[in-house]
């Protein structure tokens, strides 16, 4: 009997140790994550640093909130400010100033006369591996000393960022391309958009996607873009021959840009 009555105050002693240990347990919260930054750069670095190993389709929520923190610093910075594509350029290396390897932010920007006043494009692509990038451009227009954010869009994705400019047909609109180059596969890959901006909406005339090494020569009344077709490509290289090229001229319309003609030229 004396036996069974050590092995019952045996488990009642454990189970108070377990209870204590329990209740500890439970008094002991997580410790909660550290506030950011007060900083713009800072700020960005910190929110910037969490898209590390996320997928591009899930960054969103975070390269939103990037956006925004940005894009109402240069509103606010421009608001009654005349700056030139150089200083646009230059305040948004310092919201970026703080990123850490792997994540990088690189402007691109331009500042073009347009009936009278100024279109600036502060322009930026947010990237956190060689390939996952995004790209976010803001529209500002300035006159008679004040500047406004005109417009906004998000180019797209995995590409970096560059300008071209084209005189609209038939309209005082003000037209440009925004194209970039996608890494990872033989070749880069050329995506292009072509805008028109008519002071109040920025709309898109026309565009295209993934072009194996494609090369864009933006001229005054046509558009030329020189590509490789990517299975001609693949068959070619893999039998010892240079595939052939391709390309495509497009006329400059009102509408837009319209195919005129597309023919294979020697590689």
């Amino acid at each position: 009997m004396s036996h069974w009555i050590q092995v019952l105050v045996t488990l009642l002693a454990m189970v108070a140790i377990l209870g204590v240990g329990m209740g500890e347990a439970k008094k002991k919260k997580p410790k909660a994550p550290p506030p950011p930054p007060a900083d713009l750069p800072g700020h960005v670095s910190y929110l910037a640093w969490q898209l590390r190993g996320v997928h591009i389709d899930d960054s969103a929520p975070t390269t939103d909130q990037i956006e925004k923190l940005v894009v109402d610093h240069l509103q606010e910075w421009l608001a009654n400010r005349s700056a030139t594509a150089v200083e646009v350029r230059r305040e948004l290396e310092a919201a970026f100033f703080k990123l850490r390897y792997p994540t990088y932010g690189q402007p691109a920007c331009f500042a073009e006369s347009w009936k009278g006043g100024t279109l600036i494009g502060a322009g930026y692509t947010l990237g956190w591996t060689n390939f996952s990038r995004v790209n976010v451009v803001a529209l500002f227009e300035h006159r008679e000393g004040k500047s406004r954010l005109a417009a906004l869009t998000r180019f797209v994705p995995f590409t970096d960022l560059h300008y071209e400019f084209l005189p609209a047909q038939g309209s005082d609109d003000f037209w440009f391309f925004i194209y970039g180059m996608r890494p990872g596969k033989s070749q880069p890959r050329l995506s292009a958009i072509l805008y028109a901006f008519d002071g109040q909406t920025l709309k898109s005339l026309w565009e295209t996607r993934d072009v194996l090494d494609g090369k864009m020569d933006v001229g005054a009344e046509k558009v030329t873009i020189r590509y490789l077709k990517e299975a001609e490509y693949v068959r070619e290289t893999a039998h010892g021959r240079k595939p052939p090229r391709h390309q495509a001229i497009y006329k400059i319309t009102p509408q837009g840009l319209e195919l005129e003609s597309a023919q294979e030229i020697p590689f």
